[in-house]
This record gives structure tokens, C-alpha cells and sequence, in this order.
């Protein structure tokens, strides 16, 4: 549950971060008037996903867990041009979708490091 608060504060604080400097936009969000972001991702989907995700993860060797975490960076990276095609989601001009890639594999990686962290010292 850590883990969940966590990835929703890292989301949260994120795309206020780069909504604020103008690097993308979500123009279909909660709230419009008050949230500049979609705060149904970061305080719901994101949760969610970060959870299953670790769940998932927990079986895997160290190579098969990196590996994982390569293939969900590259899969978040499209999954973000789908959301973009479908209006959900706009990047500027001076966004590269290989910047997705690696704040996902910094996310992902602090995230599980956490988790694993944490499931250490509770079995200690």
C-alpha cells in the first residue's frame, strides 16, 4: 500500500511539474476548473497499475524483473502516443517520447526498489 501512495505522489507531483512547464496537457480531465492535470490517473489508474504491476514482479528473478520494467517503459511510451492519437493526452513541440521511456524506467525502478525494500525488512 506503500507503494501505491507513493507512485500517486511521484504522478501527482510529476505531470504538475511538467503540465506547469508546458510540456503536455490533458484536455479531457476531472474537474477542469480546479486540477490542471488528470487526477483520475494519478490518485486512481496509476495506484492501481503500480500495484498489479509489483504483484507481478514479485515472482521474477532479478533479470526477469528488469526486463519487465524495460518492456513497461517501452510499452507505457506507446501506450502515450495511443492516449495522444485518442485526445486524452497533448504533448508540445518539444516533447520526445524517449523522455517518457526513461522517467517510466526511474519511476518503475524507484517504485519497485521500494516495494522490495520494504517486503525485505517485513520478512527480517
Amino acid at each position: 500500500m506503500l507503494c501505491a501512495l507513493l507512485a500517486s505522489l511521484m504522478g501527482t507531483y510529476l505531470d504538475l511539474y511538467f503540465v506547469g512547464r508546458g510540456l503536455y496537457q490533458f484536455p479531457h480531465r476531472l474537474l477542469p476548473e480546479i486540477f490542471s492535470i488528470n487526477i483520475v490517473f494519478t490518485l486512481i489508474v496509476l495506484p492501481l497499475l503500480t500495484m498489479i504491476f509489483l504483484y507481478g514482479l514479485t515472482p521474477m528473478n532479478p533479470l526477469g524483473k528488469a526486463c519487465m520494467i524495460l518492456f513497461t517503459c517501452l510499452l507505457m511510451s506507446i501506450v502515450e502516443k495511443l492516449a495522444e492519437r485518442l485526445g486524452a493526452f497533448v504533448h508540445s513541440d518539444q516533447w520526445m517520447h524517449i523522455y517518457s521511456f526513461f522517467g517510466y524506467l526511474l519511476f518503475l525502478t524507484v517504485i519497485s526498489t521500494v516495494y522490495f525494500a520494504a517486503a525485505r525488512s517485513s520478512s527480517a
